[in-house]
């Protein structure tokens, strides 16, 4: 039906120069039971930043995922640890229509407007990352499994669709892992990102009293998503906050804070990590970890259905989207600058 597609490829790890934009790209052709998306929105994640820039290979040896390493192996590239090859198509978040139906697939499902569910589970219970590991959203169509291209009916824009998926599922997900209930007290990081400002919200949807960690300027924009309180990156949690006084951090930070975090839970207090854009090599005092009967969780693939439920919260307005600028899919590099001035609050889009 398409034979050619725009996309943007990656050509290897490095810098911005290994995203080629291109108008003839053979579209993708589908296997049994999938379907054909056109992918109207498309959301930047950390996770393409840190697959191009080799920051997933142990080789790398980077703390920071703002520089290209062209010098790194592909053989252990992905998120998983597993080999890439190259070219590839990357982008973890999309909203889109589908157009066509493979093999096994009721063909009424043309004309639907999905969300694509990034978490791939094969029958054989290993797991694909949706962008990282398969072709994903940085193109005009993409062929997924058709459990994984759900239904959504909103009144939001594409653009504001396509912010909820990777973030939501990883800010759902650390909560879900911490077992966050209401009247708990809840520290993010990073609460101006995609998955910090998501935590912010899912956070207080479930009742607790949400402490932000965030620049000063965008104070205002985190409070209005119901934070209790927005310290500033720099501050001393410690002195601000007080020895064991959160029940729940929820970090994607890392880096230096990194004890401090610990020391501000509470005994018995859990510690959910998704990111670690500071910095992933950190100072852990054991003796901290045992005497207070702390919980350490490493947060990456979510429950089944979460992504369903995420699509009831967004249906009957309990969360809400956070897009800050739109570009066009053949400006990525642009896009992927301004994220990673972090100058932003929640989301920036790509177009194709």
């Amino acid at each position: 039906m398409h034979s050619l597609m725009k996309a943007v490829l990656l050509l290897g790890h490095g810098g911005l120069d290994q995203l080629v934009y291109r108008e003839d790209v053979a579209a993708p052709t589908l296997g049994a039971g999938e379907v054909l998306v056109r992918v109207a929105a498309a959301a930047v994640n950390n996770t393409d930043i840190n697959l191009r820039t080799g920051w997933y290979s142990r080789a790398g040896g980077g703390s920071s995922a703002t520089s290209g390493h062209s010098a790194v192996s592909p053989e252990d590239g992905g998120w998983s640890g597993d080999a890439l090859s190259f070219p590839r198509i990357q982008g973890a978040d999309a909203c889109g229509y589908v157009v066509e139906t493979g093999m096994g697939v009721d063909q009424r499902r043309i004309n639907e407007r999905v969300l694509i569910d990034p978490i791939i589970r094969t029958r054989d219970g290993s797991v694909k990352y949706f962008g990282s590991d398969t072709p994903g959203a940085f193109a005009e169509f993409v062929a997924v499994p058709a459990e994984n291209a759900l239904v959504i009916r909103s009144n939001l824009r594409d653009e504001d669709l396509a912010s909820f998926p990777c973030s939501y599922l990883a800010a759902e997900n650390m909560l879900a892992r911490a077992g966050v209930t209401r009247g708990e007290a809840i520290l993010v990081t990073g609460a101006s990102g995609g998955v910090g400002s998501a935590a912010v919200q899912l956070a207080r949807r479930r009742g607790a009293h949400v402490h932000a960690v965030a620049d000063p300027a965008k104070t205002e924009a985190i409070l209005s998503l119901g934070a209790t309180r927005v310290l500033p990156r720099n501050a001393d949690l410690i002195t601000e906050l007080g020895r064991e006084s959160i029940d729940v951090v929820l970090d994607v930070v890392g880096g230096p804070h990194f004890a401090q975090l610990l020391t501000v839970l509470r005994r018995t207090g859990r510690y959910a990590c998704a990111g670690a854009i500071a910095g992933p090599v950190v100072e852990l005092d054991l003796r901290t970890l045992y005497l207070k009967d702390l919980q350490l969780l490493g947060c990456t693939i979510p429950a089944p259905n979460v992504l369903r439920s995420l699509i009831g919260y967004i249906e009957r307005r309990e969360i809400r989207p956070l897009v800050s600028a739109i570009y066009p899919l053949r400006d990525i590099a642009a896009a992927q600058t301004a994220f990673l001035s972090k100058r932003h609050v929640g989301k920036i889009v790509l177009v194709p």
